[in-house]
């Protein structure tokens, strides 16, 4: 055999895969972006490094509100629920009155709910049966509740603890869905009445729509596909009616709120968007739990203090 033909039928040689040194994962990337974007935004309050006094309504505090809205969306954007609750805890923590803390979250819940709800309507997760049935009960509840807060807005030093308690029972809600469910099946017939609780409370509490409403539902048997879906596309909704009627009552204030907010929630979306695909939910939903509980406690004892 010549030499040309021995080299003809030996076998290639092997090509040794080169591994990369560092091959960086989304979860990784998405994790280090938010510690980024945390860290820039304490840092520019605690050192002052912006200052957006010529803007009218801004003030100091607006990357407070920011890091409140950037952390409230992280957490919707992986669970699906518990912006209002979240940002609601965060914001009466910085001092906002609770009218005004729930006013705000409001306002900027329309503008996230109502292209979440597109997207559900586009993907065609939204049952339009459980949709009409969720839609008035719930728009009247949060009227209902958005008249009693700011109608009571001189009693501030007593609805905060009030509001912390139902935070606190908010927490354990979530806490208790993560890990053991609800096992009790609701009723179509009271469907309704949820729904008009729901609008009611997220209104009075600055959130808890979807820890309510969702959560229940899909305890009690619903798809939670088109549970999810029509859910956030009736949200829309009930933040409207609820800032429309904020807005009659105490006017449009606290611009620095509604802007740092929005502003948190638009970084914070893709963040949430990498995250939810990688991190359980299980996990996630008791982070949050846990998180909302202790804020609660930590505002219902220095409200307390300032009672007594």
């Amino acid at each position: 055999m010549s030499v040309d033909k021995k080299i003809a039928a030996s076998p290639p040689p092997i090509e040794i895969e080169r591994k990369a040194f560092f091959r960086p994962r989304p979860v990784g990337i998405a994790v280090v972006a938010m510690l980024v974007v945390v860290a820039g935004l304490v840092t520019a309050y605690t050192c002052d490094l912006l200052n957006f006094s010529w803007v009218p309504g801004l003030d100091s505090e607006f990357f407070l509100f920011v890091l409140a809205g950037f952390v409230a969306q992280l957490i919707d954007g992986a669970l699906g629920m518990a912006y209002g609750v979240t940002a609601s805890t965060f914001l009466l923590s910085f001092g906002v009155p609770p009218a005004a803390a729930s006013a705000s979250i409001h306002t900027s819940e329309i503008f996230t709910s109502g292209v979440s709800g597109l997207m559900h309507l586009r993907f065609q997760n939204v049952n339009k049966k459980l949709f009409k049935t969720l839609l008035l009960p719930g728009v009247i509840g949060a009227a209902i509740g958005a008249y009693a807060l700011s109608s009571l807005e001189e009693y501030n030093y007593l609805l905060k603890p009030v509001i912390a308690v139902y935070t606190f029972y908010l927490g354990i809600l979530i806490i208790r869905k993560a890990l053991v469910g609800v096992r009790k099946r609701i009723k179509t017939k009271n469907i309704p009445r949820l729904a008009l609780f729901g609008g009611c409370m997220d209104s009075i509490g600055g959130g808890g729509w979807g820890p309510i409403v969702s959560s229940t539902l899909i305890a009690g048997g619903r798809h939670p596909r088109y549970t999810i879906g029509s859910v956030n596309l009736t949200e829309f909704f009930v933040a409207l009616a609820s800032s429309l009627t904020f807005f009659a009552i105490i006017g449009l204030s606290h611009l620095s709120v509604i802007a740092g907010l929005i502003l948190g929630g638009v970084i914070a979306a893709p963040i949430a968007a990498v995250l939810s695909r990688n991190l359980r939910v299980k996990t996630m939903m008791i982070l949050v739990g846990v998180m909302v509980l202790l804020i609660s406690i930590r505002i219902l004892y220095v409200s307390l203090q300032g009672l007594f």
